[in-house]
């Protein structure tokens, strides 16, 4: 078998690569693929990934070898199995199936469980390899993970880091190993610094990493902490200043959408409307319509 230097790489050259149909990534923080695959055995090369298989419909016969010993499973609707990183895997599934695949790069993710554990935690020595999951935690961070994704049709940095943290965090749970958050929320003078430079930076594609060293914590920690001071995610914090700046351009200047969406931090006018759509109910040309006083929008023209 050919050798790989990724998931992705295997995924977009390999002989899966006819099956997907669908491919969510962004800088190599964490990928996500959707693929149908009809029933076959089928083997992966080792790569230095974690990778979450989910079964999007159940139902499917699986007997695998993905780190942890043989197993054979019947899967349930939205049921997980994890591959561990640098294992050949081997597994055979009798009927088709819709997958979606989670795919956390070692080099990029060690570093967290490090900082969140002390250092006490490695992808390899989590027990997760031998059966699957379906936990409605696990599945509703994955679910909410993919439906993000499709409204911002490719994941931003912090909407990857972010929801990798929570999705690691319930991976290590599921393994028999918690990931105790730290107690209670920013020092003040932390919260203030990174709003401050999430109003400097919201049109930019801003990391949990980058907001973190500036409060001086691990990132796993800063999301938490974050949303213990705000009341929301970092995610949610920028959507909203992005949105605020949005609506400020469409009320008070002609600049058209196509050029407001990538002002505000939107990679295009398609991605900017379903955002809007899903926070205000409305277009952003209903919205301009809407708040524009009616005389002197005739008088513009």
């Amino acid at each position: 078998m050919a050798k790989y230097a990724s998931f992705a790489q295997w995924y977009s050259e390999g002989p899966s690569a006819t099956y997907v149909h669908s491919m969510k990534s962004t800088g190599g923080i964490l990928s996500m693929y959707g693929s149908t695959q009809p029933g076959q055995e089928m083997d992966t090369p080792a790569v230095p990934d974690l990778v979450i298989y989910q079964d999007v419909l159940g139902g499917s016969r699986l007997n695998a070898s993905l780190g942890g010993g043989r197993f054979d499973v019947t899967m349930e609707n939205g049921g997980c199995v994890f591959a561990a990183p640098n294992f050949a895997v081997n597994c055979r599934v009798e009927t088709t199936h819709h997958i979606r695949s989670f795919v956390f790069p070692v080099l990029h993710w060690q570093t967290m469980l490090d900082e969140a554990s002390d250092g006490k935690i490695s992808f390899d020595s989590l027990s997760i390899y031998r059966g699957a999951f379906a936990t409605p935690a696990l599945k509703g961070k994955l679910r909410n993970l993919w439906a993000l994704c499709e409204e911002e049709a490719a994941p931003s940095r912090m909407l990857a880091r972010a929801a990798g943290c929570e999705i690691l965090a319930e991976i290590c749970q599921l393994g028999g190993t918690d990931l105790a958050p730290k107690k209670g929320g920013l020092a003040p003078w932390a919260e203030r610094r990174c709003i401050e430079m999430m109003h400097a930076r919201f049109a930019d594609d801003l990391c949990v990493d980058e907001l973190a060293v500036e409060a001086r914590l691990s990132s796993f920690h800063f999301a938490r902490m974050f949303k213990q001071s705000t009341g929301v995610t970092p995610l949610a914090y920028l959507t909203r200043l992005r949105l605020e700046k949005a609506c400020e351009l469409l009320e008070h200047t002609d600049i058209p959408i196509t050029e407001i969406a990538p002002d505000v931090g939107y990679s295009s006018n398609q991605v900017l409307a379903r955002v809007f759509a899903k926070h205000m109910h409305m277009s952003p040309s209903d919205y301009r319509r809407s708040v524009r006083d009616p005389a002197r929008s005739y008088a513009m023209r």
